[in-house]
């Protein structure tokens, strides 16, 4: 899908067709629109594709007519039914005369653009536009970080109720998820990084507020990314030694109730012998089965007392 904007009178409108200092967002675009884009505006069709690809990585490209700047962004994705965390890259290029960003999915953070909800948007400020996509993008990590933060909070109470699989399961997606967000953030700091460093990208003195901005927004979200990575780590590691010791203390019990058992089968097993009665103590005597009875349960209750005394009970 292609969709043009444009910045008139300080509001964005949608266009019908693209315009000089206007923007034109490429969400998950046919062949036939990128081969269109590419065809206007002499950029390299590889580029344009680049971020369609979920494997690429961050970077900042300079050719001859534009600027090719790849980012990962953070996206909800759907999982045996639940909502997780995941990142995909999107492309940002800068000519002179337009700006284009291409995207596999519809993400928030351009939303927010197209709708006029961000202050001091322009699509003639080439290099606050991008800024400003990078600022809200680093938002939104942030926004879905605290979102984990609380999963998780969840998954620990209900673990601390009752240790199952799948509980231990939406740890590990969990992690998997800030896993993804680490890597995707340490990546976009190195564009920032370059964007710092390149020549093509005009710093004016009114954005480096605004810079400074991103760095630290995208520098806490990778604090906080470590921290609650490390939180979850070590929740699923402790309650997996709580399941794990669980299992061994039912097997003692078990294993006690098992020879505390055995005992009277034992007891009749002796009785049961094919023998001479001459030789079975209470054979001829009428309460000779209650006796037995009796004295299997005496013999059975000293063992339980002795495994009370050692805590095998």
């Amino acid at each position: 899908m292609v969709r043009y904007f444009m910045s008139v009178d300080g509001k964005i409108q949608e266009e019908k067709s693209p315009r000089n200092g206007g923007w034109i967002a490429l969400t998950n675009p046919t062949a036939g629109e990128i081969l269109t884009i590419s065809a206007r505006y002499e950029i390299d069709i590889d580029d344009l594709k680049a971020p369609l690809d979920e494997e690429e990585r961050s970077r900042v490209e300079v050719e001859d007519a534009y600027t090719l700047i790849l980012v990962d962004i953070p996206i909800i994705e759907e999982r045996n039914e639940k909502d997780w965390y995941g990142t995909i890259p999107m492309g940002i290029i800068m000519k002179d005369e337009i700006m284009i960003t291409v995207c596999l999915v519809e993400t928030p953070i351009l939303t927010a653009f197209m709708e006029g909800r961000v202050r001091n948007f322009n699509t003639h400020w080439k290099t606050r536009f991008i800024l400003q996509i990078l600022y809200k993008n680093a938002s939104w990590y942030l926004h879905y970080l605290r979102i984990i933060d609380k999963k998780s909070e969840e998954v620990e109470m209900r673990l601390n109720r009752s240790s199952k699989n799948e509980e231990l399961i939406e740890v590990l997606e969990l992690e998997k998820s800030l896993v993804y967000f680490t890597t995707s953030l340490r990546s976009n700091e190195v564009v920032l990084e370059k964007l710092l460093r390149t020549e093509r990208i005009k710093k004016y003195p009114e954005d480096e507020d605004l810079l400074e901005d991103v760095i630290i927004e995208n520098k806490q979200a990778i604090e906080m990314a470590n921290i609650y990575s490390g939180i979850l780590s070590g929740t699923r590691d402790a309650f997996a030694s709580i399941i794990s010791n669980n299992l061994n203390v039912v097997m003692k019990f078990l294993a006690s109730v098992t020879i505390v058992m055995s005992i009277p089968t034992m007891i009749a097993s002796f009785y049961g012998m094919n023998v001479n009665l001459a030789g079975v103590p209470f054979a001829s005597s009428q309460w000779g089965f209650c006796g037995v009875i009796l004295f299997s349960i005496v013999v059975s209750l000293i063992v339980v007392w002795i495994f009370i005394r050692t805590n095998m009970f």
